[in-house]
């Protein structure tokens, strides 16, 4: 969902993809994935599934580097959607109070100590439907500046019609975030305030603005094995698939509907790292929210699976992350490399 130069490190695939076995096989040329090649995955045998993952992963970037983004939240509470997971939709009774749009000049000093702290990735998060004009206005300022101090740009504002799409094009932005949260038959369980259709039409906006994508989803919603396969199959089928992939793991949260959600297999969730890995091979797929509920052990199995990126600091949108002094000693132990 790092060093800290201004230009990333990227990683060609290698000329020769790799063949997949013939039981489980892309649809198409375009590797398009059916739902049931995808529950076949989930399928195979623990360490099976791990070794397929990390030769995919392999094959496409450089073993033990993975890219650290800094997320913040620029305006917090007050959401008029209904997302059932979600702390800052206005109604439910989270407690968490409405906050206006931080000031620019407060943006840039958590964007400079994400940089020293060796983040490459600075992500800007505002709790909107869609961004009205006088805010649009003063993201895009905060998103030129960001750029300035040489840091990948990518912000999450709701929904978008194509011209505020190609506004934050033309300010630089490097990423955009629109999640798909769940499978397509799952998602009305979920949001009923907008559709996934809703999304969808926000990415194309994003993708034809020439901003690349990061899109992902929520596993642990009482989705089911069905449902997680359904989720990897809407990323993977688009075209191209995000160049970012958060995979986050439901961090129940009281006042919300689903803060008495289901307590997921943590196999279960490395298997959902790995399904991604193998089915977005070009993708970085970012080890998300619940990072601060995961060992440093089920970590360690998500890197295997082929996670690659992560959210680096104390605090997601609204929710607590894993100790910054933690990761560092974990990369350590594990022998990880920041991009």
């Amino acid at each position: 969902m790092m060093t800290t130069s201004a230009s990333p490190v990227r990683f060609a695939a290698r000329p020769a993809p790799e063949p997949a076995p013939a039981a489980i096989s892309p649809v198409s040329a375009q590797t398009r994935w059916r739902v049931a090649d995808i529950e076949a995955l989930f399928a195979l045998p623990f360490l099976d599934l791990l070794f397929r993952a990390q030769e995919t992963h392999r094959a496409h970037f450089k073993a033990g580097e993975v890219q650290r983004s800094t997320l913040l939240s620029i305006k917090t509470g007050g959401c008029s959607e209904d997302c059932g997971y979600c702390s800052q939709a206005a109604r439910h009774h989270t407690g968490l109070e409405r906050e206006s749009l931080m000031p620019l000049e407060e943006v840039l000093e958590h964007a400079r100590a994400a940089k020293a702290g060796g983040s490459s990735r600075f992500c800007m998060g505002a709790a909107w439907r869609s961004p009205k004009e006088k805010d649009l206005a003063a993201v895009i300022e905060m998103v030129r500046e960001v750029k300035k101090l040489g840091l990948e740009t990518c912000v999450t504002l709701g929904m978008l019609d194509g011209e505020q799409a190609r506004r934050l094009a033309d300010a630089g932005l490097d990423y955009y975030n629109h999640n798909v949260d769940t499978a397509p038959d799952y998602y009305n369980k979920i949001v009923t305030t907008h559709t996934l259709q809703d999304r969808l039409d926000t990415i194309e906006k994003v993708r034809d603005a020439g901003i690349n994508v990061c899109s992902g989803g929520i596993v642990g919603m009482g989705e089911g094995q069905a449902g997680r396969a359904g989720l990897i199959a809407q990323l993977a089928n688009m075209t191209p698939p995000p160049e970012s992939v958060p995979i986050n793991k439901l961090v129940p949260f009281p006042g919300t509907p689903l803060a008495e959600g289901e307590t997921l297999d943590p196999f279960d969730f490395v298997r959902t790292i790995a399904v991604a890995r193998i089915t977005m091979p070009k993708s970085f797929v970012r080890l998300s929210a619940g990072r601060e509920q995961m060992s440093d052990e089920l970590q360690a199995l998500c890197f295997m699976a082929g996670a690659n990126s992560i959210f680096y600091g104390e605090r997601l949108l609204t929710t607590g992350n894993t100790d910054a002094g933690n990761d560092m000693r974990l990369f350590a132990r594990l022998g990880l490399v920041s991009i």
